[in-house]
């Protein structure tokens, strides 16, 4: 480069200023912005090396934005700490620093080997130092004064201009990082498998941290150590099964101060423990959730200072709704355990309460008997049971529990037990009622009682003898004729002083007695109408011909067709007995 270019051409220097101001406020992107500035400085000064380094207030370093002139891997990897070096003087002393012979220069830092001549010119904006213009010339008093002078002037305007590409990016970078925060928060709260919300945790958070280790650690439950739960290594799964109590480690300072813990350093920190050998920054952030540390996030970078306070103003924004998506995620977990227990709970009931019906209806020679139970629910609490007494005679007992569900099934094995044991001695119905409610007020449990029916059959002799406690009255058919068998009472285990009566009544062949729960007669349709005592009648008359077990289906069916689809709310039973 020949000396003579290095004089600026004689020009006006306010009419400079106004067509530099002019070129800088054309754009507000960096990048362009940075480019123009060397454009604009050629115009005074030409210049084969060139750069601008930006002050990172927080390490007080300056680093390359842009250069022209030197190696890449040069500028990326140089950091000018303030004070040192000439561009560190002159961001240090604050003004333009002019080195004619940099071989001369004690504390020169070499970046461009046939460099033989400086000019730094700091660049101020509201009395903040932003970062140094730097040229370079291949020989010895290469720049003068009046150079320094003038860039000196354009300096003012160019950090400005910088400051408003900076606030420009940095707002537009803040404003897309909401909305994807937004939509990654949105996102969170949709899935409920905690081990696919940690990997899109992991995923996600990589659109707006491009971090290279990545840690979910969770308090176990005696809340003293952190439990490796997910981590990323360069985008690997990889399980870490290293517990780490409070009182160690970065993460464990995260959930003992509850603060972010942001290390540019990992290797002169003596909290840090050693697990991967590669790292050299790491930033933890505790998750809290009502009040409570419940874990802590780990990022971790290969780089010393990568992370920066934007990344924790990030992923302390990130903190709270990742930590309300994992509790959520756990407490599906646990109910879905749970409901896994219940329905195994349901099921060893279920079972339960088939092998308390009766196996098989009872064979008997001038009679056929047929029942059937449809609960409301997994279990319920109908019931039905057969006592075949001696001299060919069986009792017939058909009852429905207060309430459903499992409460109502356990109350209803209860009053099986009882039943059997009062019917010992082959009481008839009216003496059994009276038995089995004494001893149900002996036991009495709140908001239960039972409502039952209890027939004796006597096969020799075609006598029937009921009684009744609040059940639906028995259905007798005789001769294609329903008729009500009028047996009624209280509710069992309920009252202590009562009594109750018996029916008694002469069969023939052919006739048919029918007991059922309210759970056919109240079947409703989705017009919420009720299928009835009266269409229940007519069903059992219009099919008395049939054998018991069709009879029985023939009532189901018939309050399933009338439900026309609408769920069963109460649980349904009916015992037939035809007389042959």
């Amino acid at each position: 480069m020949a000396a003579a270019s290095a004089y600026p051409k004689r020009m006006d220097v306010e009419a400079l200023l106004v067509e530099v101001s002019d070129v800088l406020n054309t754009t507000l992107d960096l990048d362009a912005l940075l480019q123009r500035v060397a454009e604009v400085v050629k115009r005074v000064i030409a210049y084969e090396i060139f750069s601008i380094l930006l002050l990172n207030e927080r390490t007080q370093e300056l680093r390359f934005r842009f250069q022209i002139g030197y190696p890449a891997k040069v500028a990326e990897r140089i950091r000018v700490k303030v004070g040192e070096g000439i561009t560190g003087r002159a961001a240090q002393e604050r003004h333009a620093i002019l080195v004619n012979d940099v071989t001369q220069e004690e504390h020169y830092i070499e970046a461009v080997a046939h460099a033989r001549s400086e000019l730094a010119v700091p660049l101020i904006t509201k009395n903040r130092v932003i970062g140094v213009l730097n040229i370079e010339a291949p020989v010895r008093n290469y720049f003068k004064e009046e150079h320094a002078r003038l860039l000196t002037l354009i300096a003012s305007r160019i950090a400005v201009s910088i400051e408003n590409a900076r606030l420009y990016t940095r707002v537009s970078r803040m404003a897309g990082t909401l909305i994807l925060l937004n939509e990654i928060s949105r996102e969170f709260t949709s899935i409920l498998n905690l081990d696919q919300l940690l990997k899109r945790i992991g995923d996600l958070l990589l659109k707006v941290i491009d971090y290279q280790m990545f840690s979910i650690l969770l308090v176990d439950e005696t809340k003293q150590k952190l439990v490796h739960r997910f981590s990323l290594r360069f985008n690997e799964n990889i399980q870490i099964k290293h517990d780490i109590p409070f009182s160690r480690g970065l993460v464990g300072a995260a959930a003992r101060q509850r603060a972010n813990i942001l290390v540019t350093d990992v290797s002169k920190d003596p909290r840090y423990i050693l697990l991967n050998p590669e790292t050299r920054s790491e930033l933890c952030v505790p998750l809290i959730y009502k009040g409570e540390v419940i874990g802590v996030l780990d990022l971790e970078h290969t780089r010393r200072g990568y992370f920066n306070e934007d990344h924790v103003r990030i992923v302390s924004t990130l903190g709270a709704q990742i930590a309300i998506a994992i509790e959520n995620a756990r407490l599906y977990e646990r109910l879905k355990k749970e409901e896994q227990r219940m329905e195994r709970d349901l099921a060893m009931a279920r079972e339960v309460q088939h092998h308390l019906l009766p196996p098989v209806c009872p064979r008997l020679p001038g009679a056929e008997i047929a029942a059937r139970f449809n609960p409301a629910h997994a279990i319920g609490g109908d019931m039905y049971d057969f006592l075949e007494y001696k001299a060919n005679r069986t009792c017939i007992a058909v009852g429905d529990v207060s309430g459903k569900g499992a409460p109502a099934a356990l109350y209803a094995a209860l009053v099986s037990g009882i039943l059997r044991s009062v019917a010992h001695n082959e009481p008839p119905p009216a003496r059994i009622l009276n038995d089995l409610n004494q001893a149900l007020n002996q036991r009495r449990v709140d908001a239960q009682f039972v409502v039952l029916s209890c027939a004796m059959w006597d096969d020799e002799t075609k006598v029937m003898r009921v009684a009744n406690s609040g059940m639906p009255r028995p259905i007798y058919c005789h001769e294609g004729h329903a008729h009500i068998i009028q047996a009624a009472g209280l509710p069992l285990g309920m009252f202590e002083d009562v009594s109750y009566d018996e029916v008694t009544i002469q069969a023939s062949p052919g006739d048919v007695f029918a007991f059922f729960s309210d759970g056919i007669v109240d079947s409703s349709n989705p017009k919420e109408e009720l299928f009835g005592r009266v269409r229940t009648e007519q069903v059992i008359a219009k099919n008395c011909h049939k054998s018991a077990g069709e009879i029985v289906d023939a009532l189901f069916n018939a309050a399933d067709e009338f439900a026309a689809g609408a769920p069963v709310f109460d649980d349904q039973t009916a015992v037939v007995l035809k007389v042959m």
